[in-house]
C-alpha cells in the first residue's frame, strides 16, 4: 500500500469528528461539556497534523499523533463512563456548567457523543500503532 493512503484514512475519520463536534454545537445548540471540551482540542489539531502528513507523505506523522488519540481515548472512554455507570457518574468531574453525564442523544441505549468520540479515538489509534508497527518511512 502507498503510503500516501495510509494516512488518509485517519485524516478522514479526524474531519468527520471535527465536524460532527461542529454540527452537534453550532447547529442543534448542545452546549459542550468540560471533558467534551477536552477531547475537542484533542482533535482538531488531529486535522492539521494528517493534512500535512497527507500532503507530505509523512508515515511519521503517527508519531506524533498517537499520543493525542491516546489521551482522547482515555478522556472518552472516562467520559462515556460517567453517562453509563452510576458509580462513576455520582463522582463526575463537570461541577460548573453542562454535567459530564447528561446525554444529548442516546440512539439504541448506548451510541452517545462521547460514544462517537470514543469509536473516533479508537480507530484512529489503531490505524496509528499499525502504521507504526508495520511501515517505515521510505
Amino acid at each position: 500500500m502507498n503510503n500516501k493512503y495510509v494516512i488518509f484514512f485517519p485524516w478522514l475519520i479526524s474531519i468527520i469528528a471535527t465536524l460532527g463536534s461542529l454540527y452537534f454545537s453550532e447547529i442543534r445548540h448542545f452546549i459542550p461539556c468540560n471533558l467534551c471540551w477536552y477531547q475537542r482540542i484533542l482533535m482538531y489539531p488531529l486535522v492539521i497534523l494528517f493534512y500535512f502528513g497527507f500532503i507530505k507523505k509523512d508515515i511519521n506523522v503517527f508519531i506524533y499523533t498517537l499520543p493525542l488519540s491516546i489521551l482522547g481515548f482515555i478522556i472518552a472512554l472516562y467520559h462515556y463512563g460517567l453517562q453509563k455507570i452510576d458509580f462513576l457518574s455520582k463522582h463526575s468531574i463537570c461541577k460548573v456548567g453542562v454535567p459530564c453525564n447528561s446525554e444529548y442523544i442516546n440512539w439504541f441505549g448506548f451510541i452517545t457523543i462521547p460514544f462517537l468520540s470514543l469509536i473516533a479515538f479508537a480507530m484512529i489509534t489503531g490505524v496509528s500503532i499499525y502504521i507504526i508497527k508495520n511501515y517505515k518511512q521510505k
